[in-house]
């Protein structure tokens, strides 16, 4: 099979022991305090104790990630209260879902901002393309929740993630790690770290990242002898192939030069090539005549006997929706997609048949200079200087079917550059800690696609649509040490926005698109899209329209803190954030290219960190109340558009305003010797307070927004067994529980469709079966619980490790994404979890 790889723009790994202390830091950023190493955070602009820090924050350390086996970001979220990760599904390519608190974004179109800031040694990701970070020479993680306006910027709306990776040290250490598991996985990492004179260092890691997927593409005419449906198969084996395959290889060096004690130079470069499979998607529902226009003489699919191959049940490998009578295969993990749509073609639908190659590729590569100048006792400079560039390309296919309703070949390419400088000092002898600064960020994006959408009778060229983006903010955060124990804080940004967008499509064959449509001029026509009219002649209108979008905001926070005792730290803090505003990058008519203003929100939140019993227990918790407004959402509902102008549609749009209300609750606690508790819990309460009325969004007054649970909650439980083998052996299990989400905009927790809706084949299982009398369509995601198991070893002088880990030990099937097109395409399809593997990884240090 053709290889694929899991993401990454860089490449940070875990390098750390096999086992995890209570709150442990990695070396070169740890302080001692009574004994116990604390971890330190920078989410301030200054290292401080992550426990005297007034915010919300998670934090993990190398060793933390190893010893859960944690090996991408989106793993990391799961120990993290309110915060929800995942991979894209197969329409979005190689990125990620990012949700923190209920705010946040699953579309990477340049058009739309996200709503979770992603950061790499302080560097600013633009898009949720290539954020699906791969964990590789990692110091540690911050998850910072809540909005970070005057602390990240724009687009932080919801939250912040930073990952900060180890630097430099010239002791000339290293280590290398092999992995063999499930799905022929096969992974190497390594890392050395050199010294090349007294004040220079140079650090090298890679990784290489192989494994295969896990859903199965079948030929549905060869596992289903008898059939009306053609086989597309090229032989006699009816596996075409698999989904959710990765293969990865990256690198990345690092160099630390320090000419003077008062000056620190860091420069890296990273690359990650990514050829991959296809993403995950299987079918969840079909109900579909399968005819362009509904007409019976434009088949989607021409059967064995000339007739029109109906898009139903037959193949819907698994649940309620399904009359599949497959055998011989798990059908959870089962799809019927070819990448073909084998339509001939007419004058008004002529760029066919069309062929996709599945796949999901990604090239990223940059570099990041970084200057750190003590310019006195009491005032230091840090220079952040970064240039960034990647191009996505994949294809996705999620029909489930060997007809196709929509097959799409999707290019986004990004350029970017940014430049942060930063001026942090104390006055008034340590009275008062400052930092003010200057950011200026500039990207070139463009989305170029071939859009097949057989649905709609449209097959075009969408693009290159250019995307040019500009962000410059100045910011301030003064600390205010009224005692030692009492501090006030206040800060300020003020930020400029502008983005252009320029809509420009062709025919596929690189044609101009001819227009207006012959129906709109009087031809005898049942519609713009039947026989008789130009291909595409409804986009005519959309090629050649351009769109400007300019802003500028100030956030401010103000927040306090009072130590009670070194075991107990109360704060409360009040503050702002924005996403940025943007624009519809898909209208299908001029009307449908709607802009749509930023978000902005105020979140006041109180909370309190202790470390309890002679630092036996840590416990932390916040409560937080949001007032959220102009939320932005992707709606596939356009009714308030012109008649014939309504459908198809996908826009993001201003819905209206909520408040948000949660609770969380993290603890780690040490009992007895070499047994550790971790877990968290969080509540969210999401409301909305008004829909705006002007817009059809389908968003209803007692709806939420996608990917955010009511409850979450983890544990960890680790135990450590010394002198076994001359060395220390682990013993870990982690559980995490999410309550049901929905994964659009307009939830629907289930859409009861009969099976002899107008237009529709009559749905009748295989074989005379009988008929399925209802079918339901949702965007739900039921509640579910995972947990892994992980068992590992490490000699006494650390020079080996053996690890075993079981993921999903239960062996749980569950959904990752949704996607409910009932209406408009009419299927819904989901993206599964992996079911239960195991993996082995032996590591030498030395």
């Amino acid at each position: 099979m053709k290889k694929n790889t899991l993401v990454a723009i860089s490449t940070f790994a875990l390098c750390a022991g096999l086992a995890t202390p209570a709150w442990s830091q990695t070396e070169g950023a740890a302080t001692e305090n009574s004994g116990s190493s604390v971890i330190v955070v920078t989410a301030q602009f200054r290292e401080q104790n992550l426990q005297d820090t007034p915010l919300a924050i998670t934090a993990v350390n190398a060793e933390m990630l190893e010893a859960r086996g944690q090996t991408n970001i989106s793993s990391v979220a799961a120990q993290a209260p309110n915060v929800t990760l995942a991979a894209q599904n197969q329409e979005y390519g190689s990125g990620l879902i990012a949700y923190i608190r209920g705010i946040g974004q699953n579309d990477p179109n340049f058009a739309l901002e996200p709503g979770v800031g992603i950061y790499i040694d302080d560097v600013y990701l633009p898009t949720l393309t290539g954020s699906l970070l791969d964990l590789l020479d990692v110091e540690r993680v911050e998850i910072l929740r809540g909005p970070q306006g005057t602390l990240a910027g724009r687009n932080s709306i919801g939250g912040a993630i930073k990952i900060f990776s180890q630097r430099p040290r010239g002791d000339n250490s290293g280590w290398l790690e092999a992995t063999y598991g499930s799905y022929d996985r096969l992974d190497f990492r390594g890392m050395m770290d050199i010294g090349l004179t007294d004040n220079l260092a140079v650090r090298v890691s890679g990784v290489s990242r192989n494994q295969d997927g896990y859903i199965t593409r079948l030929d549905y005419a060869l596992t289903h002898p008898g059939s009306n449906v053609p086989t597309q198969a090229p032989g006699s084996d009816p596996v075409l192939g698999t989904l959710g395959g990765h293969s990865i290889a990256a690198g990345r060096i690092a160099f630390n030069w320090t000419p003077s004690p008062s000056v620190e130079v860091n420069l890296a470069a990273d690359y990650t090539r990514e050829r991959s499979e296809a993403g995950v998607a299987t079918l969840l529902y079909a109900n579909a005549a399968g005819e362009l226009n509904n007409d019976p003489t434009r088949p989607w699919l021409r059967g064995t006997d000339g007739n029109t191959v109906p898009y139903n049940c037959q193949f819907v490998p698994y649940g309620q929706n399904s009359c599949d009578t497959l055998t011989g295969y798990d059908r959870r993990y089962v799809t019927y997609s070819t990448f073909n749509d084998l339509y001939p073609g007419d004058s008004q639908f002529p760029y066919h048949p069309l062929t996709l190659d599945p796949h999901s590729d990604l090239d990223n590569y940059g570099i990041a200079l970084t200057v750190d100048i003590d310019l006195a006792d009491n005032l230091a400079l840090k220079s952040i200087t970064s240039w960034r560039e990647y191009e996505s390309d994949w294809s996705y296919d999620v029909d489930g079917a060997p007809l196709a309703a929509n097959i799409l070949n999707q290019n986004q390419t990004n350029e970017q550059i940014s430049q942060e400088i930063r001026l942090s000092g104390t006055l008034a002898n340590d009275l008062i800690d400052f930092t003010i600064g200057g950011f200026y960020f500039d990207t070139d994006g463009f989305y170029t696609a071939r859009v097949d959408l057989p649905y709609a009778e449209l097959d075009f060229i969408h693009g290159p649509d250019p995307t040019p983006s500009r962000n410059e903010a100045l910011f301030a955060n003064v600390t205010v040490n009224v005692t030692d124990d009492f501090h006030l804080t206040g800060g300020l940004r003020q930020s400029w926005d502008r983005k252009e967008y320029a809509y420009r499509r062709r025919n596929p064959d690189l044609t101009p698109v001819q227009g207006p449509c012959n129906f709109f001029l009087g031809a005898p026509t049942a519609g713009p899209t039947d026989i008789g009219n130009q291909p595409n002649c409804l986009l005519f209108g959309v090629n050649g329209t351009t769109a400007v979008f300019t802003n500028s905001r100030l956030d401010w926070r103000v927040a306090a803190d009072y130590r009670f005792s070194p075991e107990f730290l109360i704060y409360g803090q009040v503050s702002t954030g924005y996403r940025a505003g943007g624009f519809n990058a898909r209208p299908f008519f001029p009307s449908q290219a709607t802009p749509h203003v930023p978000e902005s929100i105020t979140s006041y939140e109180l909370g309190f960190k202790s470390d309890l019993f002679d630092r036996m227990m840590r416990l932390n918790v916040s409560a937080f109340y949001f007032d959220y407004s102009d939320i932005v959402l992707l709606s596939t509902f356009c009714a308030d558009l012109p008649a014939g102008q309504q459908a198809p549609c996908l826009r993001p749009t201003n819905v209206g305003s909520a408040e948000v209300k949660g609770l969380e609750i993290e603890t780690f606690i040490n009992p007895i010797d070499n047994l550790t508790i971790d877990g968290s819990l969080s509540y969210l309460d999401f409301q909305y307070t008004s829909i705006d009325p002007t817009a059809s969004t389908g968003v209803a007054i007692d709806d939420i927004t996608p990917y955010t649970p009511e409850w979450q909650w983890s544990f960890g439980i680790q135990y450590d067994v010394q002198d076994v083998f001359s060395g220390e052996l682990s013993f870990r299990v982690d559980g995490t529980y999410q309550s049901h989400i929905y994964t659009e905009a307009g939830n629907v927790d289930q859409l009861l469709v009969p099976n002899d809706v107008a237009a529709v084949a009559p749905f009748s299982q295989p074989g005379g079966g009988g008929p399925i009398p209802v079918l339901s369509a949702d965007n739900r995601i039921e509640g579910y619980f995972l947990a892994n198991g992980r068992i590992s070893w490490e000699s006494g002088n650390g020079d080996w490790g053996l690890a075993l880990e079981v993921q999903n030990i239960f062996d749980r099937y569950y959904l990752t994404t949704k996607v409910n097109d009932a209406f408009a395409v009419g299927h819904v399809y989901g993206s599964p979890g992996r079911p239960r593997t195991w993996a082995l990884t032996v590591r030498r240090s030395f």
